[in-house]
């Protein structure tokens, strides 16, 4: 018999939901054939075999959530021949792996929850497909809130915590056996090593919040809802929670700064007109989101620290030689970031084109993970929701996010014919980290894309 273990996902990945259970005790696999579907924090992928044999027991359900090495299945192997390593499929890109004790896994920077946490809030991303995806959400459950949960004070609990989550306590002076995980079963993670460090300088400094002393208002105990009527508890998502957690990290740890401008993007809607079929030809969706992702694109190269990211630690400011663009976009299991590899190389058709695939693999929850990670800007517009002005959050570790609202035909005054004049007008919202542009330097960018909108021909063909 051979024991068949969910192998290393990479990049500091440690656990998974599982959501479908792909064969049946008994069934006979090839080697590489899929066995399971998972969801990890960012993406979904699909677990081949490693050998050729029969289904002897399975040992995970729908719904389960597994660790890195655990048991999955049992496998009998074929009878011709030793067992056949599996070709690793291009999707998934897991090689097989033996579980190792977390304090020996190699060290790897956790990109799961620090590169890419949503850029805004779900009501801030746009629905770029007409269809919803399918989702394998689990039922909401009507009950009475249970009794809170009883945390074990400092010192009284294991230390569960990934080796990058131990390096980075060790890095900031925290001893990880005074601090209390907040993770699945009990796991420290990232935030609460902050979170610990924050309380522990407030203490320093004689200074606490209005709780009293290592009391955080973040965590605050709700009501008991239910003495004033019936409530029904429904479970988060694992990427719901991701999001939730990036969220308050971005908005915790980047002094936002929000400028607002109104665009007269009608050369740019005609020019769009103009070139919509030949788009549609060749696979695209010719959109003022894909236009506007160009001139982006273009702007960041005549702006590169706002292609930036900030180094707290080092004072340092890491200036990116590319350009790879977020669009944000909403699907049925939550907000994704997918982003395009090199904009500033590519047309607008060939981005049109490159768009619309990523649409579709978001609708199919098809996206990999290496589509979620990298990118250097983020774009979301809310404009077909019927959205004017919002504030978009900052996609950590990026530096700004820039927000699409609804066009609108306004009259505006022409000055050399001395008469008011249809025009189409567009909100923009544009968010960017103080520590690293002032107002002025927001200002300068913006203005460069105001004048880049109604002058769109210049780069409209550009690769």
């Amino acid at each position: 018999m051979t024991e068949f273990r969910l192998p290393e996902l990479g990049e500091d990945i440690e656990e998974a939901d599982v959501l479908k259970v792909l064969v049946s005790e008994g069934d006979a696999v090839e080697a590489a054939q899929l066995l399971i579907e998972i969801e990890t924090e960012k993406a979904t992928l699909e677990v081949p075999a490693e050998i050729a044999g029969t289904i002897t027991k399975i040992h995970v359900s729908e719904g389960d959530t597994i660790k890195v090495g655990q048991l999955i299945m049992t496998i009998e192997p074929a009878a011709a021949g030793p067992p056949t390593e599996a070709e690793p499929e291009e999707a998934t890109e897991m090689p097989a792996a033996e579980p190792a004790p977390a304090e020996e896994q190699a060290e790897a920077p956790a990109w799961a929850e620090e590169e890419q946490p949503a850029a805004a809030a779900r009501d801030e991303a746009p629905p770029l497909t007409e269809e919803p995806a399918p989702t394998a959400e689990r039922e909401p459950r009507r009950t009475e809130p249970p009794a809170p949960a009883v945390t074990p004070a400092p010192g009284e609990h294991p230390t569960f915590a990934s080796p990058s989550v131990r390096k980075f306590a060790r890095e900031i002076g925290v001893d990880l056996s005074t601090v209390a995980g907040s993770g699945p079963g009990g796991r420290i993670t990232e935030d609460d090593v902050k979170l610990a460090s924050r309380e522990r300088q407030a203490l320093t400094r004689g200074s606490a919040s209005p709780e009293g002393p290592g009391v955080s208002a973040q965590f605050r105990p709700l009501p008991d809802f239910a003495q004033w009527g019936p409530v029904t508890r429904e479970p988060l998502s694992r990427l719901r929670r991701t999001v939730s957690r990036n969220m308050a990290q971005s908005w915790t740890e980047i002094p936002h700064v929000h400028l607002q401008y109104h665009a007269d993007i009608t050369a740019m809607e005609e020019l769009r007109q103009q070139y919509k079929e030949r788009a549609r030809g060749a696979g695209g969706n010719l959109t003022i989101s894909v236009m506007m992702v160009k001139v982006v694109a273009a702007a960041l190269r005549a702006h590169p620290r706002v292609n930036s990211s900030y180094d707290p630690e080092a004072q340092e400011l890491i200036l990116k030689d590319y350009v790879h663009i977020g669009v944000a976009v909403d699907t049925d299991r939550g907000l994704v970031v997918p982003k395009i590899d090199n904009v500033d190389e590519k047309n607008i058709i060939e981005i049109s084109v490159e768009l619309n695939e990523i649409a579709e693999r978001s609708r199919r929850n098809k996206l990999t993970l290496e589509e979620m990670r990298g990118s250097t800007f983020t774009v979301t517009n809310l404009g077909s929701l019927g959205t004017g002005y919002f504030d978009p959050i900052i996609n950590w570790p990026e530096v700004a996010v820039l927000g699409l609202g609804r066009a609108e035909r306004t009259a505006v005054w022409d000055e050399e014919r001395s008469e008011f004049t249809p025009r189409l007008i567009m909100p923009l919202s544009f968010g960017h980290d103080h520590r690293v542009l002032d107002g002025a330097d927001g200002a300068r960018f913006m203005s460069w894309i105001i004048e880049a909108i109604r002058n769109p021909m210049l780069m409209a063909l550009e690769g």
